[in-house]
């Protein structure tokens, strides 16, 4: 076993959205942070979401006005930060009297339009639906209010690389085998996935963020009894053509008082989704059921017009998410967040994190942050609230969808969009010196040319197919299986030439 003989300030175990905003955020106040990943940055909770920045409406049925406040100012922040993974979307909300009185939404959204300050989000309104558009005839009435779209995945791996653009070590495929304090330091034991060979480190601080792992981490690696219990609750998605050819994303009341969406997605299919079901068992074999399948096809066709069945679904996945673990039903368990801190006077601090949603990581990772520079007074202040995302520097997407147009006039304008979508100003990047599309490279099928997969094994950590057709893109909804395998070939081969 090697030893780096360097002593950090900060490891933090788990490269979800949490543990890569609190790397980023401590690295950039001046502290030697490590980020380690036992699979691939944002390879569970964090890329199962429902892709959405929002206050989350239904909260204020649960009275979470806090969580909602913060998640709503949280939109702007992050809609200004990261204008290429992010943008505004409007929601519309068909009313069925029998389930939610009208003046019920309409207190609702008026709160939602109220507790925060708004800039770049319009405010709700009542609308009447057209009996030539989607919704099945008998619903008539409705309201329309505003949140956020996010790239989950994209959002992790951008953190990431903010954390190592401001010192951060960024090791992913690499766990956490062991911890144990030796009076002011921290004595931790990694181990690469791949090759089993392990490295000692030592640290001043240690944060535990592994999402729905954060209670077993202190059983396997701490030998210390966990100070609290996350309850496990899959939500799960599926993905089919699209529903109706409208902008505007829907939020469909249900029976059992759920809410499901259903979302423009990748330009030419719809996202819906989520169940809550109640989990046991490891995180990563989190798959829908056959049920939920149904469940989610069934809403769907209470209010559309274009009626679905499971065999139109051309992909699903599942996440679990760690949630307080309080009573009563999971769609009703808070989203909300706890730290909780052990030691820090005569030995190494310890900070894990329980709960919390994709809207408020930043605020998150900054109140983390706060409390480990507590033992570090030399720390840098805050600063992550108006610091874009890499490739988040400019002012809107047409603008720079038509500069890079102009920069790169051989780019078909599919690619370019997309490109924007997906790295911003860093497409130049990726672009580099490259004079025409024979330039590029390989074209492995979809829009993926070989250019692009230098990029993202080079600067953004990706290891295989997986990697990169469903995390750092969603290419995977566009190549044959054919295409993938040709894909993971490549990359096996140049893994090998390396």
């Amino acid at each position: 076993m090697t030893a780096d003989k360097t002593v950090y300030d900060l490891i933090v175990v788990g490269g979800g959205v949490n543990g890569t905003g609190i790397a980023m955020d401590a690295a950039g106040r001046g502290l030697k942070t490590i980020l380690c990943e036992m699979n691939d940055l944002a390879s569970a909770t964090s890329s199962n979401s429902s892709k959405l920045i929002h206050g989350g409406l239904r909260y204020l049925e649960h009275y979470e006005f806090k969580l909602v406040r913060q998640a709503l100012a949280e939109r702007e922040s992050l809609l200004k930060n990261a204008p290429h993974i992010m943008w505004p979307m409007r929601f519309r909300l068909p009313h069925q009297s029998h389930l939610r009185p009208a003046w019920m939404i309409r207190t609702g959204l008026f709160l939602y339009d109220h507790l925060a300050k708004r800039e770049l989000l319009k405010g709700s309104k009542s609308i009447r639906f057209s009996p030539d558009g989607p919704l099945v005839p008998e619903i008539t009435k409705g309201f329309e209010y505003s949140d956020g779209w996010v790239d989950d995945a994209r959002l992790v791996v951008l953190t990431a690389k903010a954390a190592q653009e401001k010192g951060a070590v960024v090791k992913t495929r690499t766990r956490c085998v062991k911890a144990e304090r030796e009076g002011k330091l921290w004595n931790v034991t990694l181990e690469d996935v791949a090759t089993g060979e392990r490295a000692s480190y030592q640290c001043r601080a240690m944060v535990n963020a592994t999402g729905p792992w954060v209670s077993k981490l202190f059983k396997d690696t701490m030998s210390i009894p966990a100070p609290k219990q996350i309850r496990m609750v899959k939500g799960s998605h599926i993905v089919v053509p699209k529903v109706h050819d409208e902008p505007e994303a829907y939020i469909l009341q249900n029976a059992d008082n759920r809410i499901i969406f259903v979302i423009p997605y990748e330009d030419d299919f719809s996202l819906i989704g989520t169940t809550d079901v109640e989990y046991e068992g490891d995180p990563r074999e989190a798959r829908i059921s056959p049920e939920e399948t149904e469940y989610l096809c069934g809403i769907v066709n209470d209010h559309f017009k274009n009626k679905l069945t499971p065999k139109d679904v051309v992909w699903s996945y599942s996440g679990v998410r760690p949630l307080m673990d309080d009573e009563g039903d999971a769609s009703k368990a808070s989203r909300d967040y706890t730290f909780e801190v052990d030691g820090g006077k005569k030995n190494a601090p310890l900070i894990s994190v329980f709960g919390g949603k994709i809207t408020t990581y930043r605020k998150l990772a900054e109140a983390a942050t706060d409390r480990i520079c507590q033992f570090f007074p030399s720390a840098g202040p805050e600063w992550t609230k108006h610091a874009p995302l890499p490739g988040g520097d400019f002012v809107d997407q047409p603008q720079l969808r038509a500069e890079l147009g102009s920069e790169y006039p051989w780019l078909p304008s599919g690619l370019v969009h997309r490109y924007v979508r997906t790295y911003g100003t860093r497409t130049r990047v990726l672009i580099g010196d490259r004079k025409s599309m024979k330039d590029m490279g390989q074209h492995f099928g979809g829009n993926l040319y070989d250019a692009e997969v230098e990029y993202l094994v080079d600067h953004e950590w990706a290891r295989n197919a997986e990697d990169i057709l469903w995390r750092r893109t969603k290419l995977g909804l566009r190549l044959s299986k054919d295409d993938m395998e040709q894909l993971q070939q490549h990359l096996d081969q140049r893994h090998a030439a390396a």
